[in-house]
């Protein structure tokens, strides 16, 4: 399995650490006469649920995070910048979109698209929140959605990562209701066949260097909320205008942008032609929210990685290792447990979407306790850095930063909460 890489700063002999570690583990397994050996980087043996496929596709994943993403995230996050180039090398290996059938896509399970949000999200939320973008909300809408036409057009260039997509759902004024959104479609005037697109998008990721934008509008005539393609290169000059968001404390490794529209003119053929109502956003909500429940813990074990081998290497009262201590034993025990039951939840709700039993309160259970536990958790294991985590090195600020925006988006913790007190009760809270 992965191991971390270790900063500069803390300088800590991480191989000579594990070294001794294992020699430790042998010994004592030896003495006890144990047929089996805790591993603490996977508490509860989940590999054994996963497939020969979604072990080599998990390994391909977490091989190139850690060789090609690692060592440039901490730059981009300090410069604030997200290089597209990543979407074309995850297309190559078949990471896009790898739960979709055909187009290009790989066609292995939910569980295994999951692994590789959780690879990605092991380096930086913001690298994996690009993906899922891609991937999930705009990819697997088409998928679910679109046209035969649509989904030719599109799809093949987009698991390539030649053509990058952006979702267009939340509002300036409308974050956690949705169906309140003012983005509009009318017909054209004066040219049939036509639709002009007209409103405002916001946190929108990819947003400013998206070439397809999937948005959802209510039209006009009937009040309904549709799904509209909008393809940059066939916009008029100051139709269209995605400004990126600055200056943000968290996903900074990704970008993040508006959608500003003033009658953006879409061929009626760019519409989505049978789903209608929030089901069709929330579908594509849904699959990046499972995605996120194990992207999630990618964050979180990098944060144990870390925190261990810190905590081993740290030398304080009398010389002793911080590891020697309960509280610190605590933290890493608390962070290790959840992380271990959020794993093996995740791997079960992706088996039963595959097999069309899974229910969106499943997922909005996995999604809020996952983004919850990770980051309670990561803020714990933060403190046994003491004042040495405010150092951007030691990374593990950056992975609480992140957890803040995933707890939030896609579905805050109490909206899944209110969610699932619905599912629990049989009354509505939300109004």
């Amino acid at each position: 399995m992965f191991r971390p890489a270790i900063s500069r700063v803390s300088r800590p002999a991480a191989a000579s650490v594990r070294c001794r570690q294992r020699q430790a583990f042998r010994s004592y397994a030896s003495a006890s006469k144990s047929k089996s050996l805790f591993d603490w980087e996977d508490p509860l043996a989940s590999k054994n649920l996963l497939t020969e496929e979604e072990l080599a596709i998990s390994e391909t994943a977490e091989r190139y995070c850690q060789e090609q993403l690692q060592p440039r995230v901490l730059q981009a996050y300090r410069d604030e910048h997200y290089d597209p180039a990543i979407l074309l090398e995850m297309g190559e290996l078949g990471l896009l979109g790898a739960n979709l059938h055909g187009y290009g896509c790989a066609g292995a399970s939910t569980v295994a698209s999951g692994l590789i949000t959780r690879a990605v999200e092991r380096v930086d939320s913001g690298y994996r929140s690009g993906m899922s973008v891609q991937s999930s909300l705009v990819m697997g809408g088409i998928y679910e959605f679109g046209t035969a036409e649509q989904k030719e057009k599109y799809l093949p260039e987009m698991a390539k990562g030649k053509l990058l997509g952006a979702f267009g759902l939340t509002e300036p004024n409308h974050g956690s209701d949705p169906g309140s959104m003012e983005s509009t479609a009318r017909p054209h005037p004066t040219k049939k066949g036509y639709l002009l697109l007209s409103g405002s998008k916001t946190w929108i990721t990819n947003s400013p260097i998206a070439d397809v934008l999937m948005v959802w509008a209510k039209l006009q005539e009937t009040g309904k909320i549709r799904g509209f393609l909008i393809d940059r290169k066939d916009c008029p000059p100051g139709t269209l205008e995605t400004p990126a968001i600055k200056n943000k404390t968290g996903l900074r490794a990704s970008i993040t942008g508006m959608i500003q529209m003033d009658d953006v003119p879409i061929p009626e053929e760019n519409m989505f032609p049978d789903i209608e109502g929030l089901a069709g956003p929330f579908t594509c909500l849904n699959s990046a929210r499972y995605g996120i429940s194990l992207g999630t813990m990618g964050a979180l074990e990098d944060c144990i990685a870390r925190a261990r081998i810190y905590a081993l290497e740290r030398k304080q009262f009398k010389g002793n290792p911080l590891a020697k201590y309960q509280l610190v034993q605590k933290k890493l025990a608390d962070a290790a447990t959840d992380a271990a039951y959020g794993v093996l939840a995740a791997i079960q709700v992706g088996r039963l979407k595959d097999e069309g039993k899974a229910t969106p309160e499943m997922i909005s259970m996995v999604k809020r306790q996952n983004c919850d536990r990770a980051l309670v958790n990561a803020r714990a294991l933060q403190e046994i850095f003491g004042g040495n985590a405010v150092s951007d090195e030691y990374q593990i600020g950056r992975h609480v930063a992140n957890l803040f925006v995933t707890q939030t988006y896609e579905g805050q913790s109490d909206i899944h909460s209110l969610i699932l007190g619905r599912a629990v009760t049989g009354i509505q809270a939300f109004v």
